[in-house]
């Protein structure tokens, strides 16, 4: 073998070897580049979601009230947001503790999605706050979800030991606007079911 073939054969192992090692440095930061990724996810989703109940959280929920928003303004589509309240929940954290609490909690938001439209917002926004948004739902749909809400929380039943729960829960509408803020909408949601409220005392009663 002449040496000018031999440095030829040096030279292509080298390559071959450096290619390899360049290879695997790509895997490497594509698993953490991977990694990352999930990890992203995660924080995203802990960010968005209340992890008592599995819901939106109120960070989440104005961002999507925010394109809903934008949408009414472009297209004309109706739209409206539930504003939701449930009464009696420090009385049973007081008397019972948080961990029933957090369970009459749980069960409310069940209850909620149970009770709406498959693409409608179901989202806790407070301690013990909900809000819902409808989309291509005018004022008319929006109160008929309201009182659709309402009738199923009023077949509910719900004890702790044998023990009815004193719970009560009112609902308010706010029907979106053009050129709304997110908060315009909810205090309008929230007025009105303090209106109603003032009007007729609880909405209705678990027991």
């Amino acid at each position: 073998m002449s040496d000018d073939q031999a440095a030829n054969d040096d030279l292509f192992g080298a390559s071959l070897a450096d290619r390899a090692a360049l290879l695997d440095e790509i895997a490497s930061l594509r698993g953490a580049l991977a990694r990352c990724s999930a990890r992203i996810a995660i924080l995203d989703g802990l960010a968005n979601m209340d992890s008592l109940v599995n819901l939106p959280n109120r960070r989440n929920f104005l961002a999507n009230l925010e394109s809903a928003i934008a949408r009414v303004g472009e297209h004309d589509v109706p739209a409206a947001v539930l504003f939701l309240d449930v009464d009696g929940l420090k009385a049973i954290n007081d008397r019972l503790g948080h961990s029933t609490g957090d369970k009459v909690l749980i069960k409310v938001a069940r209850l909620l999605v149970a009770s709406v439209r498959q693409d409608d917002l179901v989202a806790r926004l407070a301690g013990d706050e909900f809000g819902i948004l409808l989309e291509h739902a005018d004022e008319l749909s929006a109160w008929r979800m309201a009182l659709r809400i309402v009738e199923t929380f009023d077949k509910c039943e719900f004890c702790v030991g044998g023990d009815p729960l004193p719970l009560s829960v009112a609902v308010g509408v706010g029907v979106i606007r053009r050129g709304d803020s997110p908060e315009e909408v909810l205090e309008r949601a929230d007025k009105e079911m303090y209106r109603i409220k003032a009007l007729s005392g609880p909405a209705l009663t678990l027991v």
